[in-house]
């Protein structure tokens, strides 16, 4: 695996204790960087089509990054509103289920997974 993907894969992996230490603006970028390799994982799936090595990866690593930020968002430390909380812990429920609905092949929808996912990383600057 090449540095620049593993670093990209380990940009979602740290615990909501270790984001608090860093500054937000860090923590968002942290978060921004890993919707980005979400979002461009996803494109790459649309291409090569749902039966794909590409969509397999890309459809594991949206489940694994939105799972770790709905456990973020659960978290009693996590400040964040919790009407916002709530519709992003809403929003990644959908992404997963979604991304399931692909694997299995009832779907194609990786516009709609990437739409969103854009759409969260854009409300994180």
């Amino acid at each position: 695996m090449p540095a620049d993907k593993g670093a990209n894969k380990s940009m979602y992996q740290f615990s909501y204790a270790e984001v608090l230490e860093d500054d937000p603006q860090s923590s968002r970028n942290r978060e921004r960087e890993a919707l980005d390799h979400a979002i461009e994982l996803l494109k790459l799936a649309k291409q090569k089509g749902r039966n794909s090595r590409e969509s397999i990866d890309a459809l594991h690593y949206v489940r694994k990054l939105w799972m770790i930020l709905i456990e973020d968002l659960v978290n009693p430390e996590n400040d964040l509103p919790d009407v916002l909380k709530a519709d992003l812990i809403n929003v990644g429920i959908w992404i997963t289920k979604e991304a399931d609905v692909i694997s299995v092949g009832k779907s194609d929808n990786f516009d709609g997974l990437i739409d969103i996912c854009g759409i969260v990383r854009d409300g994180l600057k």
